[in-house]
């Protein structure tokens, strides 16, 4: 079960469930494969609805990295994400919520 105070949400992989987590690690390597100028920038295209599908299958892949996953994005190309590409971009946002904001103060 994923932990909120510790930043984690629950991703469903097909019948397995995973916990993702956005870690330092996972933050500096989403920045990088992004290409963006900050992670903010990609935080407001989060908050405007501007996300593309690229977007939410690159935080994916660093979040259930941070939760200790070693799989690849060509992984989840094959695999159902629980609660389809809707679920996959609640997930997204959810981690990139929880890895900015402390829950019960303005957060998820």
């Amino acid at each position: 079960m994923a932990n909120p105070w510790a930043g984690e949400v629950e991703v469903v992989l097909g019948a397995e469930r995973r916990v993702a987590k956005l870690t330092l690690g996972a933050l500096a390597e989403l920045e990088a494969g992004l290409g963006e100028a900050s992670l903010m920038d990609l935080v407001r295209r989060f908050e405007s609805g501007a996300f593309s599908s690229r977007d939410v299958l690159a935080l994916l892949v660093a979040g259930l990295r941070g939760g200790g996953w070693e799989g690849r994005a060509e992984d989840l190309r094959t695999v159902e994400i629980g609660g389809g590409p809707v679920g996959a971009a609640r997930i997204a946002a959810e981690l990139l919520a929880r890895a900015f904001t402390v829950p019960g103060q303005g957060g998820s």
